[in-house]
């Protein structure tokens, strides 16, 4: 045996030097884990789900990524919820949280009272979220088969931005969504060629409001340069694009730099194939019999007449009949894909269906919505400093939703401008004049009671006041339409607060109706007093 040589310094052996290379490699496996370790679900067909080298809980990780590919997954693991893989480095870059290496994946992690802050912020960074929770207790799993085994697992809710107000209640308030307007758009097209005439395409829209249930279609030729469609986006501001996978490369790539870094707008691909010889119509028509049975037996039970439910029925099977070949196809891509939420029958009988232009509306370019500064500011892409923050002074989101609508879609008519400048004038002036407004009092005939009703002006004043203290009222009813709607998210609507809102809805509709009784008797009174001058004039001349 060969002995060790001895440092001439000290007693000590002198062992050989390790070889660097290894050294760097143990670094770069550790620091920089490769593809496979990161996402363990795309390997190749030598690897199995049944691979002993996962723990049970990295079984379920590889098996609820393999059916969910394209989602953000955070598994509830006891008082925290994780991610795995991509996920948690997606997680972690977002987050701000610290991901390492846990077995075969890269992990982090997130304590379980803050996921609707989290969930927010990913949503708001354009993932599509989905939560994992855990489908039994410790007591159930511990009287169970499953005694020995992972907890059982399932996806219980999705989120994007488009359907994140709509889903069930996570808390929170509305933190990370500052936005008035959360439109889900799905865009197809046809190529029609005709370049003499400067129209290479004929392109279909339908753009969903998921959270208050507004929904707007519609079908228009467009040149080369997209302006149609980009008015049109520009127009809506959607959270969330559905694209088809048939669009030429000019409407692609307008659609793709529109929802870019800067604005985090969510991108989904969807195929057409299945729609081709008449698919789009059945997948529509499927869905409202579907409907229409479900209304049939909810009418049965509540002792409701079945011919209104029919009349109903056909009415909207009347009005998507009439709608373009391309507005169904793109309704038809948008019941597929909201199907996965639940939320398909936002698009059913009781959908506030409009197209996106009308005849008492203009149809502003996307050149003069980007000159004119009208929603977004051409210095940094903000509403800082645009015409409809200038003019923005409403006290309700459901309010600067419809006044933001108003701003981006000029009335054309006279008679309309006119009745809208009416009714804001009178809204103003009721709002200058609540405090100072006084009751008058009206004595009944052969009576000593005293009525006293109270000044319009104190009415429209104290409607406005209730309106502006209340929650998203219009949400709130999507919610329910939805049933994802909770009794702790409305505190507001107590008994205490809910009572002074019905009693002022109902004084000012009982105001507004008697005065509409006394202009039509005034108005009557003075056609008889014309008619009775017509008569003694009349009788003068002769």
């Amino acid at each position: 045996m060969k002995t060790p040589e001895f440092s001439p310094h000290t007693d000590d052996p002198i062992f050989p030097l390790a070889d660097p290379t290894l050294h760097q490699k143990f670094l770069n496996k550790l620091l920089e884990p490769t593809q496979d370790v990161l996402e363990p679900w795309k390997d190749n067909s030598n690897t199995k789900f049944s691979n002993p080298k996962y723990t049970p809980l990295e079984q379920q990780v590889v098996e609820l990524k393999a059916k969910y590919p394209d989602v953000l997954l955070m598994v509830e693991v006891g008082y925290r919820y994780r991610f795995f893989g991509k996920d948690a480095e997606n997680a972690a870059r977002v987050l701000g949280i610290y991901a390492h290496m846990d077995h075969n994946f890269l992990t982090a992690s997130i304590p379980t009272f803050r996921l609707h802050v989290h969930v927010r912020r990913l949503v708001s960074a354009g993932y599509k979220v989905g939560v994992v929770k855990q489908t039994e207790t410790a007591a159930i799993k511990a009287h169970g088969s499953n005694k020995l085994g992972p907890f059982c697992r399932g996806l219980s809710a999705l989120y994007t931005k488009a359907t994140l107000e709509a889903a069930e209640d996570l808390g929170g308030g509305e933190e990370g969504c500052s936005t008035c307007n959360n439109y889900l758009v799905c865009v197809v097209e046809k190529v029609i060629g005709n370049v003499g005439s400067g129209v290479d395409v004929r392109i279909g829209i339908v753009g969903v409001e998921i959270s208050t249930g507004d929904v707007v279609y519609g079908e228009f030729d467009d040149n080369f340069m997209r302006a149609g469609l980009e008015a049109m986006i520009i127009n809506l501001s959607p959270a969330e694009l559905l694209i088809g996978k048939q669009l030429s490369k000019q409407t692609e790539k307008l659609l793709l730099a529109y929802a870019g870094p800067a604005t985090n707008v969510r991108v989904e691909h969807a195929s057409q194939d299945c729609f081709s010889d008449g698919g789009a119509l059945a997948e529509v028509m499927s869905l409202y019999e579907d409907m229409n049975k479900n209304e049939s037996a909810n009418a049965y039970q509540l002792e409701a007449t079945e011919e209104n439910t029919q009349a109903n029925y056909c009415s909207a099977i009347e009005g998507i009949m009439a709608m373009p070949d391309l507005a169904i196809q793109a309704l038809a891509l948008t019941i597929r894909h909201l199907k996965q939420f639940g939320f398909e029958r936002i698009l059913c009988l009781g959908a506030s269906f409009r197209p996106l232009s009308s005849n008492l509306e203009m149809t502003l370019s996307a050149n003069a919505l980007q000159q004119l500064e009208v929603l977004k500011s051409n210095s940094d892409g903000s509403e800082s400093g645009t015409l409809f923050q200038c003019m923005n002074n409403t006290l309700t989101t459901f309010g600067s939703r419809l006044l933001r609508h108003w701003v981006t879609h000029p009335l054309c008519d006279r008679n309309m401008i006119y009745a809208r400048l009416d009714a804001v004038s009178e809204i103003i002036e009721s709002m200058g004049s609540g405090k100072a407004s006084q009751n008058f009092d009206l004595y009944e005939e052969d009576s000593d009671i005293i009525i006293v009703q109270p000044d319009i002006h104190h009415i429209l004043s104290s409607v406005l006041i209730t309106l502006g203290r209340s929650p998203d009222i219009q949400r709130g009813i999507a919610r329910i339409f939805h049933q994802t709607a909770t009794a702790s998210e409305f505190p507001v609507l107590s008994m205490d607060s809910l009572l002074p809102s019905l009693q002022a809805f109902l004084a000012a509709g009982k105001r507004l109706q008697q005065l509409q009784i006394e202009e039509v008797d005034k108005n009557k009174n003075t056609q008889i007093e014309n008619c009775a001058l017509c008569v003694v004039e009349e009788a003068d001349i002769d």
